[in-house]
């Protein structure tokens, strides 16, 4: 079934992180991380965010880690972020 939809979104020429549910992670520099597209917060603390995705979960990891904006399509986090680990 997925191999379809991602077929089906080629052919129309849609965005696959739309048309297929998928996360898009946008980092600025090593201060600033947007993810679009996620489902929710799973732990948030001054370290260490945990965020899930549709397939998965993203982790944010870093120091003095700030949540600058939650909506229900954005999550941006800044502070010094040291790595993203995606499980």
């Amino acid at each position: 079934m997925q191999k379809l939809k991602e077929k089906l979104t080629a052919a129309m020429s849609l965005p696959k992180e739309i048309a297929l549910d998928l996360p898009v992670v946008t980092a600025t520099g090593r201060n600033e991380l947007t993810v679009e597209n996620y489902k929710n917060l799973i732990e948030f603390a001054e370290t260490e965010i945990r965020i899930r995705i549709r397939d998965g979960v993203i982790t944010v990891q870093g120091e003095g880690l700030i949540l600058q904006q939650v909506t229900t399509e954005i999550l941006h986090v800044s502070g010094k972020i040291g790595g993203v680990v995606w499980s």
